[in-house]
């Protein structure tokens, strides 16, 4: 998968951000960050660069005010955010979301989407995500992958996004080639449920 090797173990180069949090309970939410920070970057930054940086991304997800906070002591949205800045601190080469956006606000799920978008257009780092947004797919895509139903589910058309980079949202509510992929995407997924609701 990296520079041609197989990958058969853990790596701090590959981040995952899960549905639901994995945090470690007995840490607070900075020390959560934290660890994946001195991980990655013990031997390339300072304590102090490494305090800044951990900060820096808690205050990207807006979690800097629950820094000492442990995961009971948060909700389940807050939560997932601080998993997303553990991971966004990583700067990964490979940084795979499993519906990552699902339990947030409207406002802190377009903020993070700029972020990932952010830190992509950075880092230049693959990033597979999975998602049931339409719109989150195609603002985030340069290939959607869409998928049959059912437990043996397979690919079933791949639809390239041509939008030029980097994006901004607004500016994409009109734009032709947003739309043309939005469409596609709806009617692949209508087709899929006719064919469903047909078996």
């Amino acid at each position: 998968l990296l520079e041609n090797r197989e990958v058969n173990s853990p790596g701090p180069d590959r981040a995952v951000v899960f549905q639901n949090h994995s945090l470690l309970p007995w840490l607070t939410v900075y020390e959560n960050v934290r660890l994946g920070v001195d991980k990655v970057f013990a031997s390339s930054k300072t304590r102090g660069e490494r305090d800044a940086w951990t900060m820096h991304n808690l205050n990207l997800v807006q979690m800097a005010h629950a820094k000492d906070k442990r995961p009971s002591e948060i909700s389940g949205g807050m939560k997932q955010r601080v998993g997303i800045a553990r991971a966004l601190a990583m700067e990964p080469k490979v940084l795979l979301l499993d519906e990552p956006f699902g339990a947030l606000d409207a406002l802190t799920r377009a903020h993070l989407q700029d972020s990932v978008m952010a830190l992509h257009q950075k880092l230049g780092n693959t990033i597979l995500m999975i998602t049931h947004d339409v719109d989150e797919a195609v603002l985030l895509s340069d290939r959607i992958v869409m998928m049959t139903n059912g437990p043996s589910a397979r690919i079933g058309e791949v639809l390239d996004v041509p939008l030029a980079r980097p994006r901004k949202r607004l500016e994409l509510a009109t734009n032709a080639g947003y739309l043309k992929c939005r469409q596609r995407v709806l009617e692949f997924l209508y087709e899929r449920h006719r064919f469903v609701e047909a078996a």
